[in-house]
C-alpha cells in the first residue's frame, strides 16, 4: 500500500520529503491542499480533514504509512531516513546529520521571515527602459539578508570541505535538507553560490543522481512557489 504525503500545493517544507521518497523508490501518493486567496485565505480543504486523519498533532505536512501517522517535517525526514539507513552510520556521521538538521531549519526560517514579512512589500514602481518597462520591488528586509548570506554559506562550505556528501562519503538525510535550503537561497539570490565551488559541486552531484534528475524533470516536481501566500514565492 502506498504511503500518503499531505501538504499544501507548494514546495514549502515538503521538498526534502518528496526527494527522499523518490530517491528511495518508495511507493507514495500526494494529497495536495489549496489555500484560497486574500482576504479570506480559505483553508477549508485542509480543515475539513485535519482532525479526521488520526494524527496526534494535526498539521501539514503529514505522512501516513500504514499504521504510522506522522507530522512535523523533520520527523518525517527522520522516519524515512531510518527506514533506508540514511541517518549516518558512525557516531561522527550521526552528529553531523543532527547538526545540519537543526542548522538548516534555522536558516530556512530566516529566509521565510524575509519572504513572508509585510516589510518585503509587493508595491512596485515602473521603470521605463526604451519601449519596455520592468517592475522593481521595493524591499526592506532583503538587503540585510543578502549582506549576511555569504557568511551563512561560508559555514556550509567549510562544513562540507572536500567530502562528497555532508556527513561523509555516503548520502544521508542531511544532504536532502541542505540541498533544499541552498536551492531556495540561489533562487532568492541568483549567483550566491558562485564563490563556493564545493557547494556548487554538491548541488550538481545531488541533481545528477538518476532518480533526482528524473523527478526534477517530471510534472510532479514543484520547484516554485517556495512558500505559501508569501510576499515573495520565487515565481
Amino acid at each position: 500500500m502506498p504511503m500518503t504525503l499531505g501538504y499544501w500545493d507548494v514546495r514549502g517544507l515538503a521538498l526534502p520529503i518528496r526527494l527522499l521518497l523518490e530517491y528511495t523508490g518508495t511507493s507514495y501518493e500526494e494529497k495536495h491542499y489549496t489555500m484560497g486567496d486574500a482576504p479570506d485565505y480559505d483553508q477549508s480543504l485542509w480543515l475539513n480533514e485535519k482532525f479526521k486523519l488520526g494524527l496526534d498533532f494535526p498539521n501539514l505536512p503529514y505522512l501516513i504509512d500504514g499504521t504510522h501517522r506522522l507530522t512535523q517535517s523533520n520527523a518525517i525526514v527522520r522516519y524515512l531516513g531510518r527506514k533506508h539507513n540514511l541517518c549516518g552510520e558512525t557516531e561522527e556521521e550521526k552528529i553531523r546529520v543532527d547538526i545540519l538538521e537543526n542548522q538548516v531549519m534555522d536558516n530556512r526560517w530566516q529566509l521565510i521571515m524575509v519572504c513572508k514579512s509585510p516589510d518585503y512589500t509587493l508595491s512596485c514602481k515602473i521603470v521605463s527602459v526604451g519601449a519596455d518597462s520592468c517592475l522593481l520591488p521595493q524591499e526592506k528586509l532583503k538587503p540585510d539578508y543578502l549582506k549576511g548570506l555569504p557568511d551563512k554559506l561560508t559555514l556550509y562550505s567549510q562544513f562540507l570541505g572536500k567530502r562528497p556528501w555532508f556527513a561523509g562519503h555516503k548520502i544521508t538525510i542531511a544532504d536532502f535538507l541542505v540541498y533544499d535550503v541552498l536551492d531556495q537561497n540561489r533562487i532568492f539570490a541568483p549567483g550566491c553560490l558562485d564563490a563556493f565551488p564545493n557547494l556548487k559541486d554538491f548541488m550538481a552531484r545531488f541533481e545528477g543522481l538518476p532518480k533526482m534528475a528524473a523527478y526534477m524533470k517530471s510534472s510532479r516536481f514543484i520547484k516554485v512557489p517556495l512558500f505559501l501566500k508569501a510576499s515573495w514565492t520565487g515565481k
